[in-house]
């Protein structure tokens, strides 16, 4: 079947799609929100820099004709166009400005199209990304995101560029929706412990949290690893001392790749079945594929309590992993891969425990963040 960018879908009006928009509200906010205020996108796309900038675009997508492999590489943002686009985006964005964040989200559309589009070998391949698939699937895949691109959606930013949409249809099609999938992450499992932190007297406890990170089975349907059986068992017994009122559990659906269970969640279930942890003491954080977003994301879970970043957390892992987070290397990896550093690794108390001072940077939106594709 003929397919041309040229041509889009035309229809009396557009649908919402919730699990679309979720997910576009959560990789790319600032783009996103073009969407809501015509006027400032208007204004954006009449910039002269701009305007030519998006019609070359254009052209080189309509030049492929039904190729879509040359239809997924022409949706890239060349690192020009990524700039041009950036520096006229308007708001205020993130904490280093509007421009950063933009950059940083297009960054994340580029990071989709290359992985899940293109077929580029993440930096983690045996959890991240597609995975091996048939030809013809992926040429489905590619089909249908290219189609959905082109097709009205309320709410989208396709009216700048249909990359955007491109990504995300990537992304629902590989079923790697995992970003939102405990959204709103106030609620839900963590509603209890939530609630108690509002009239927590913080000043009680010698810890604002334990933090017991994630380290994925690799065998295809088990829920926890034998390691993972571990940690829980050192959390355990490190709560029962009294001084810290919350363990924050983190791993996202990481191992193996394409897992149906979230760490997190089982790491919680776990808790509160052997070992009788209230659950409004334990609090869970789904996303983590790693352990810089580990660390990273539990201090944003921290602020979302608002537990004071001047008291220390714990960090209760395994001898190795916890070898590994007080290495220099891991401070090399964190800059590495977030840009920052999530906070600051101070004493070691035991071969399975050390001392944490999360850092506000960890606020930071990034497209990346629950991909790490």
């Amino acid at each position: 079947m003929a397919f041309s960018l040229t041509t889009v879908c035309a229809h009396a009006q557009t649908v919402r799609d919730a699990v679309t928009e979720s997910l576009s509200q959560r990789l790319f906010p600032s783009l996103d929100a073009l969407e809501r205020n015509p006027a400032a996108l208007d204004a954006l796309q009449d910039r002269p820099g701009v305007a030519a900038m998006l019609r070359a675009r254009l052209d080189r997508r309509a030049a492929c004709g039904a190729d879509l492999g040359c239809v997924t590489q022409a949706m890239l943002w060349t690192d020009g166009e990524a700039q041009i686009l950036a520096a006229a985006m308007p708001g205020k964005g993130a904490d280093d400005g509007a421009a950063a964040q933009a950059a940083r989200e297009i960054a994340g559309v580029n990071i989709i199209l290359r992985t899940y589009g293109l077929g580029q070998v993440p930096p983690y391949p045996q959890i991240d990304g597609a995975g091996t698939i048939d030809p013809q699937e992926s040429r489905a895949r590619l089909q249908a995101a290219a189609w959905l691109s082109q097709t009205g959606r309320a709410g989208s930013v396709q009216a700048l560029d249909p990359s955007v949409e491109f990504a995300l249809a990537l992304l629902d099609g590989s079923d790697r929706i995992d970003a939102i999938g405990f959204e709103p992450l106030q609620s839900g499992l963590n509603a209890p412990a939530m609630k108690r932190a509002k009239s927590l007297d913080w000043t009680r406890f010698r810890y604002s949290a334990m933090i017991v990170t994630g380290v994925g089975p690799e065998v295809e349907g088990m829920p926890l690893s034998p390691f993972g059986k571990y940690h829980l068992r050192l959390a355990a017994q490190r709560f029962a001392a009294g001084d810290v009122p919350f363990l924050i559990v983190s791993g996202g659906r990481a191992h193996p790749r394409a897992t149906r269970f979230t760490e997190a969640e089982e790491m919680r279930r776990a808790l509160i079945e052997r070992y009788g942890i209230p659950a409004d003491a334990i609090v869970i954080e789904p996303y983590a594929r790693h352990t810089t977003t580990n660390l990273r994301n539990a201090t944003r879970l921290l602020m979302a309590m608002g537990a004071p970043l001047a008291k220390d957390a714990l960090i209760v892992c395994n001898p190795g992993q916890s070898a590994a987070i007080e290495s220099p290397q891991f401070v090399t990896r964190n800059a590495r891969e977030l840009g920052y550093q999530p906070g600051t690794v101070g004493r070691r108390l035991s071969p399975t425990e050390l001392e944490f001072r999360p850092s506000p940077l960890s606020a930071r939106v990034d497209p990346r963040d629950p991909l790490d594709p």
